[in-house]
C-alpha cells in the first residue's frame, strides 16, 4: 500500500503528497460541512444545497478558461497561487454569517478550485512522460481515496463532540491543507509557459469531436453517485438488506480503488486501448445495475449478496472508465493546450454529477425494476459509443493547426 501512494522520488512523487495532504483536508470539511453550515453558521439545508448548486455552475464554467491561464501561465505557479488562495478562502468560512457571504465565498472557492485542478491537468503533462501520464493519475486517484478517508475519520470527533469549536477547528485543518500543498507544490518543476496560438483561445471548446467524448463521459461518469446517493436509499426503501450493509459497501469501493486503480490503469496510454476500456467500463456498470435492481423483494441474505457482488463489478467499471479517461484525455489534447483540455474534460465529469442525483434517483427510487434497466441501458450505449467518438476525435486531431502545435517545455 505505502509502495502505491509513494512512488518513485520524482514530480509524480510530490504530485501525490500534495494530493494526500490536500484531500485530507477536503475530507475534513466534506465531511462537516453541512452540519457545520446548518448548526453553527444557521443556514437551512435549502440555502446549503443552493449555495453548492451555484458553485458547481461556477466551476463548471470556469473550468475551460483557468486551464487557459494554466497553459499561458504556467501551470506551477498557478497551482501554488491557486492553494494559497484556497487556504485563505477556506479559513474565510469561518466568517460566514448569512446565506448572501456563503454563496459568495462558495464562488470564488469554486473558481480557485477550477484553477488548481486546470494547472495540475497541465504540470501532469509538462513533467511526467506521455507513457507515465495514464499510470501518474492513477496514483493520485488512489491517493485521493486514501486522503479523503483519512480527513472524514478525523472528521468523525468533531461530529461527535457536535460543538462549535470543533467544527472551526476542522475548517482550520481544511486551511492548513491548503497552504501545506502549496509548499509542497513549490518542489515541482518549472514548466515554460505555453505561448497563444493564432486564432481562438480556447480551442478546446470548438473541439466539437472531443466536446463529444466530453459529453459522453461526463453522462458515464454519473454512475459515481450510485454508490454513495442511489445505494443508501434503495437499500433503507426497497430491500430487506440491514442498513449498515451501506457502509460495508462504501467501504469495499474506496478500497478496491486504492488497491487497483494503478493496476487497472495499465495499458490505457494508447488512445484506442483506453477507448475499448470505455466501452468494457459502460458493460460492467450496466451489469452491475442489473444485479442491484435484482436486490428488491429478496430475502436479507440473498439482497446482501446481490449488492455486494454489484458493488464489486460496479467498482471494476469505475475503475477502468476513469483510466480510459485519462487516456483519450491526454492523447486527444494538443501539447500547446494541455492544461484547457484537461480542465475541458473534467467538466464533463462535473456536469455528470450535476444531473445524477435527480437523475438516478428518480429512476432507481421511482421507477423501480424498469428504472434500474433503463440506467443499465444508458452505460452501455454510452459505452459503446465512445470508441467511434474518440475515431473521430483523433481524425479532427490531425488536421494541420493541431499537428502544428509545439511540445510543453520542462525547466
Amino acid at each position: 500500500m505505502l509502495k502505491r501512494l509513494l512512488p518513485t522520488p520524482g514530480p509524480v512523487r510530490v504530485l501525490t503528497v500534495c494530493t494526500l495532504v490536500n484531500t485530507a483536508g477536503n475530507g475534513l470539511w466534506l465531511a462537516s460541512s453541512a452540519l457545520y453550515l446548518t448548526r453553527v453558521v444557521g443556514l437551512s439545508a435549502t440555502q446549503v444545497g443552493l449555495g453548492l448548486t451555484a458553485a458547481s455552475g461556477v466551476c463548471l464554467i470556469a473550468s475551460t478558461p483557468m486551464g487557459y491561464l494554466a497553459d499561458r501561465r504556467g501551470p506551477r505557479g498557478v497551482q501554488v497561487t491557486f492553494y494559497a488562495v484556497l487556504s485563505v478562502l477556506s479559513a474565510a468560512m469561518l466568517a460566514v454569517h448569512s446565506f448572501a457571504s456563503f454563496v459568495l465565498l462558495a464562488a470564488l472557492t469554486a473558481l480557485a478550485d477550477a484553477g488548481q485542478r486546470g494547472a495540475r491537468g497541465g504540470l501532469i503533462a509538462g513533467t511526467i512522460p506521455v507513457t507515465e501520464r495514464v499510470r501518474a493519475r492513477a496514483y493520485l486517484r488512489a491517493t485521493t481515496n486514501v486522503g479523503i478517508s483519512i480527513g472524514t475519520t478525523l472528521a468523525g470527533v468533531a461530529l461527535a463532540a457536535d460543538t462549535p469549536t470543533g467544527y472551526r477547528l476542522v475548517i482550520a485543518g481544511n486551511a492548513v491543507s491548503f497552504a501545506v500543498a502549496a509548499i509542497v507544490a513549490t518542489r515541482l518543476p518549472a514548466i515554460d509557459p505555453q505561448p497563444a496560438p493564432r486564432g481562438p483561445r480556447l480551442v478546446a471548446l470548438r473541439d466539437r469531436p472531443f466536446l463529444a467524448y466530453v459529453a459522453l463521459d461526463g453522462i458515464m461518469s454519473m454512475h459515481f453517485n450510485i454508490i454513495d446517493l442511489v445505494l443508501p436509499l434503495w437499500v433503507a426503501t426497497r430491500t430487506h438488506a440491514p442498513r449498515w450493509l451501506v457502509a460495508v459497501i462504501l467501504l469495499v469501493n474506496t478500497t478496491m480503488v486504492v488497491a487497483l486503480q494503478v493496476r487497472a490503469a495499465r495499458g490505457t496510454d494508447d488512445v484506442d486501448a483506453a477507448a475499448r476500456a470505455a466501452r468494457g467500463a459502460g458493460l460492467f456498470i450496466g451489469v452491475a445495475c442489473v444485479i442491484f435492481a435484482a436486490s428488491a423483494g429478496v430475502p436479507a441474505w440473498a439482497a446482501s449478496a446481490l449488492l455486494l457482488a454489484g458493488a464489486l463489478v460496479h467498482v471494476i467499471g469505475e475503475l477502468r472508465q476513469s483510466a480510459a479517461g485519462w487516456g483519450i484525455s491526454f492523447g486527444l489534447a494538443p501539447a500547446h493546450a494541455q492544461g484547457q483540455y484537461q480542465a475541458t474534460y473534467s467538466m464533463g465529469m462535473q456536469f455528470g454529477r450535476m444531473l445524477a442525483p435527480a437523475v438516478l434517483t428518480w429512476l432507481a427510487l421511482d421507477l423501480g425494476l424498469l428504472g434500474w434497466l433503463l440506467m443499465a441501458a444508458l452505460f452501455v450505449s454510452v459505452g459503446a459509443a465512445v470508441p467511434g467518438v474518440v475515431t473521430r476525435a483523433r481524425r479532427n486531431r490531425s488536421q494541420p493547426e493541431a499537428a502544428a502545435a509545439a511540445p510543453a517545455a520542462v525547466s
